[in-house]
């Protein structure tokens, strides 16, 4: 039988000790980590590039996210950034021969009251104007997308229509980090796990070397990928950060037969589901209101987010709770991220996704690699640059990012 079994190797990519220096070195070895440096490599033909991971290879918000993929903000900077990553979502299972369950099932973001109504409207027409598949669907037509959502008008709060991307859905979150890592790996880059960065070597304005748990690390360049520890890391090389880590939470239920079609989220009732390919429903909410890097969060967060699904699925209602979990979203003052140069010359940094950084994993890549490349921004992310906060120029996402991941 075992004959029968396709061939799978040992391992899929290499686990080098690092080397005395690097061109280019890579804090943190997540989704957005591995993607700059798999961008550096096929973009740029950058190969002499370390990945430094604390702990393993997307063992952080990677392994923590709920996979929801989606290009429908608001404002034009965020849509492109946003839709740019859709768009190399759809080619990358080809490109980098991994199916990693990329399911285009379509998202629906629902309106409760005249306030969502207007605003998703608004949101859905700006949403066409920059090319994105958005449309606004009325009861009915979400009740046909999603035949099992809770549409009575006697409830607390009935649905009132939504907004609908259809080329958005999910994908399998470690399988994407593994396809990226083993590209990467292929194209010379080493990523080395269990190596905690502590602190910088600095000349000047500019970083010369990393300090690690297993030893000093020459580098030209510094890119900061990680994520809720980046104002701690910011804070080594002589920097701060506007941004505010928080527990984010979410849990999955036993294994069902296929029952929900496509992902829902709800920000006045409080939740977003879907259902995983095994087919557990994935839930979650919004952040914990406290800052803080554990990796679990309050239970009446979780009360009151599967109050909400039930109320919204009331299939849903005899479902097992299988497991629950944290991640930590790194949140800047207007829920956009930072994706650019750094006030230290030669140290670059992404970082400030908040809850949207799975979706953008490889925009965020690509528009990072151009930047450690070049030394300037491309310019999907010339807006999303630190300085935006003293000069005002926000890109103010709250209503688009709350509990829409």
């Amino acid at each position: 039988m075992a004959d029968l079994l396709p061939e799978h190797p040992d391992f899929l990519w290499r686990n080098p000790d690092p080397k005395p220096s690097y061109d280019v070195v890579i804090v943190g070895g997540g989704g957005h980590g591995l993607a700059t440096a798999y961008y550096l490599a096929k973009n740029h033909g950058l190969t002499n590039i370390a990945v430094l991971e604390r702990g393993w290879l997307a063992g952080g918000n990677m392994a923590r996210n709920t996979t929801i993929i989606r290009s429908n903000y608001l404002w034009d900077e965020s849509a492109a950034i946003y839709e740019h990553s859709l768009k190399l979502w759809e080619e990358l299972p080809d490109e980098l021969e991994y199916d990693f369950l990329f399911s285009q099932r379509g998202v629906l973001n629902l309106a409760h009251t005249l306030q969502d109504v207007r605003e998703s409207v608004r949101r859905s027409e700006a949403n066409r104007l920059n090319g994105v598949d958005a449309e606004w669907l009325d009861v009915d037509q979400v009740k046909e997308v999603c035949p099992i959502l809770n549409t009575s008008d006697n409830i607390r709060y009935p649905v009132m229509g939504a907004t609908y991307q259809p080329r958005a859905g999910i994908a399998k979150h470690d399988h994407v980090a593994w396809a990226f890592a083993r590209k990467a790996d292929e194209l010379g880059v080493d990523l080395i796990q269990d190596c905690e960065v502590i602190g910088f070597v600095k000349e000047g304005n500019r970083v010369t070397g990393v300090r690690t748990s297993r030893g000093t690390i020459a580098t030209g360049k510094v890119a900061l990928c990680a994520a809720g520890h980046s104002s701690v890391l910011a804070r080594l090389a002589g920097f701060d950060l506007p941004i505010q880590s928080h527990p984010l939470q979410a849990l999955v239920s036993e294994l069902h037969q296929p029952v929900h079609p496509t992902v829902v989220m709800s920000n006045h009732v409080h939740v977003y589901v879907s259902q995983a390919h095994k087919g557990e429903l994935v839930m979650g909410a919004g952040v914990d209101s406290y800052n803080g890097y554990g990796q679990r969060g309050g239970f009446h967060v979780i009360e009151e987010q599967m109050a909400a699904a039930v109320e919204l699925f009331p299939i849903f209602a005899r479902a097992h709770l299988l497991r629950t979990w944290g991640g930590i979203v790194d949140v800047t003052p207007d829920a956009s991220p930072v994706v650019g140069k750094s006030p230290i010359d030669n140290v670059y940094v992404n970082c400030g996704w908040g809850t949207g950084g799975f979706k953008g994993t490889p925009g965020a890549g690509w528009t990072m690699a151009h930047t450690v490349a070049h030394d300037e921004p491309h310019p999907l992310n010339a807006p999303f640059a630190l300085e935006r906060f003293a000069t005002g120029a926000l890109i103010d996402e709250h209503g688009a990012a709350a509990v829409a991941h």
